[in-house]
């Protein structure tokens, strides 16, 4: 049987996911739950990992390699920004071992961006996988999410991104706002959201008065839950593509994120005449922790 070789964790804003992994980059045991740093002070991280891992039974000589928010300044212990354009092979190098453990555990740098102001903690990683996997990838990758990013990529590096909220803005109309009325019930349309994607980018000013008509319709008109969740869902994301078309156009883009999500999105840019494809996102996290892991034992090695 493979013995562990190191952990891999990405520690998010609402949970966190752990897996432990032998020298191959095979997934020996996992585990994952709702402790994200959003719910836990700085002297709760320790805890939390080395309960985990106590349960998987990882002896305390395997080290960890964590990604995302806990190394954020309200998280666990800081790991500064690097700054873009910035090469994704130096994250293992630069990542920022957390003092006071009971094992080496090392947090990996986000990635700011200086003007326009932009930041981002994990995503870098997500990146970093797709390299590891295709060395001489260069082109547009877009991160869907509550907060969605959209890079650049060029010769191993990362040289420009931008951030659009699209995510918890989809969130607060369907789920708090008086939309919110209209979404009682799950379900989708696919020729609802293709038409509202083709009214928010063909006149984006229109989509401030276009929203409040998905309830209008809803109560004056035959309009179903599925066609208004759509609806809202190819507006919001339609105004995104208008807010970065820089990104898109003339591209084949790159998608990692959950798979549903991706889906939505390549539906999107297939409105606009525009191919993609969608990588899954744990096996892009996987492979940047890996990587990380494996330029940080061959930069102390060396």
């Amino acid at each position: 049987m493979s013995q562990p070789s190191f952990v891999a964790v990405d520690w998010g804003t609402t949970g966190f996911r752990l897996w432990v992994m032998d020298a191959g980059g095979q997934i020996l045991n996992a585990t994952q739950g709702p402790f994200g740093m959003s719910r836990l002070k700085p002297d709760d991280f320790g805890r939390i990992l080395e309960e985990s891992l106590d349960t998987l039974g990882v002896d305390e000589d395997v080290p960890v390699v964590i990604c995302g928010m806990a190394g954020a300044a309200q998280g666990w212990c800081e790991a500064p920004y690097l700054t873009a354009p910035t090469q994704l092979e130096i994250l293992g190098q630069q990542a920022v071992v957390v003092p006071n453990t009971r094992r080496c555990v090392r947090i990996l740098p986000g990635v700011k961006q200086m003007n326009p102001a932009n930041v981002m903690r994990g995503e870098e990683t997500q990146i970093a996988g797709l390299l590891h996997q295709s060395p001489d990838f260069g082109g547009t990758v877009c991160l869907p999410g509550t907060h969605t990013k959209w890079v650049r990529v060029a010769d191993r590096a990362i040289t420009s991104f931008e951030t659009c909220m699209t995510g918890e803005q989809f969130g607060f109309f369907s789920e708090t706002s008086v939309l919110s009325h209209s979404m009682i019930l799950d379900g989708w349309s696919d020729s609802a959201f293709r038409e509202a994607v083709r009214t928010a980018t063909r006149d984006p000013a229109a989509i401030a008065r276009r929203l409040f008509a998905i309830r209008a319709e809803m109560l004056v008109a035959d309009q179903t839950s599925a066609e208004a969740r759509a609806t809202l869902s190819g507006l919001l994301i339609g105004q995104e593509l208008m807010a970065v078309p820089h990104y898109w156009q003339g591209q084949s883009v790159t998608l990692i994120g959950a798979p549903t999500l991706c889906e939505i999105y390549l539906r999107a840019l297939d409105v606009m005449g525009v191919g993609g494809r969608a990588l899954e996102v744990v096996s892009m996290t996987l492979a940047g922790l890996t990587a990380a892991h494996q330029q940080y034992m061959s930069h102390a090695n060396a």
